[in-house]
């Protein structure tokens, strides 16, 4: 039941946008795929509450965090069969996991944390919270930014994940995660 959150073999190089709500992952991920002619792959979590929300008008509970990491799993592993040697990913197990201890009064299934932590990527983006906020019907902490912001950097430092820390607009944001990923396709 497990394997279903794990990672299949890949040689393709993965890299994660990773940190809070509205600070462009999604746009860098589309970007970035496109320059290096690949895949990117979307955050499953986006669609599955966006679905919930338009059904039942409730939004995530703790029982909903484990099929959204399954089926980012999901995802993941099939585009990473589809990349050109780079596969973006607009999210991971451990954004997941961050979120499940900040909404959750620091709880995170056990399973989930697993592989949160099994899971792993050549290099994380972490975006910073300075461009605007954009509402929709899933984001709801416009007030919390700074909060978020730190949770994510000291989860990657925690971890001892490799990232980078993007900054600025979208253009700048895109020249310094191409120069970052080139150092990765030619060591």
């Amino acid at each position: 039941m497990e394997e279903k959150f794990k990672q299949e073999p890949s040689d393709v190089i993965k890299i994660v946008l990773f940190g809070p709500e509205s600070t462009g992952k999604t746009t860098l991920s589309g970007q970035l795929a496109r320059y290096y002619n690949s895949v990117w792959v979307p955050e499953y979590a986006r669609e599955y509450l966006q679905d919930k929300w338009n059904e039942e008008r409730k939004t995530c509970e703790p029982k909903d965090l484990l099929p959204i990491a399954e089926g980012q799993m999901r995802l993941e592993n099939k585009l990473a069969k589809k990349a050109n040697k780079i596969l973006i990913c607009d999210t991971d197990l451990l954004e997941t996991k961050v979120y499940s201890e900040a909404y959750y009064i620091g709880h995170c299934d056990p399973i989930l944390e697993k592989y949160a932590l099994e899971n792993t990527y050549d290099l994380y983006f972490l975006t910073y919270i300075d461009v605007p906020w954009e509402e929709d019907d899933l984001r709801d902490k416009p007030l919390e930014r700074e909060r978020m912001f730190q949770y994510f950097q000291d989860t990657l430092e925690k971890y001892n994940r490799k990232y980078i820390l993007l900054k600025g607009d979208k253009n700048t944001r895109l020249k310094t995660a191409i120069h970052h990923i080139n150092k990765l396709l030619n060591p």
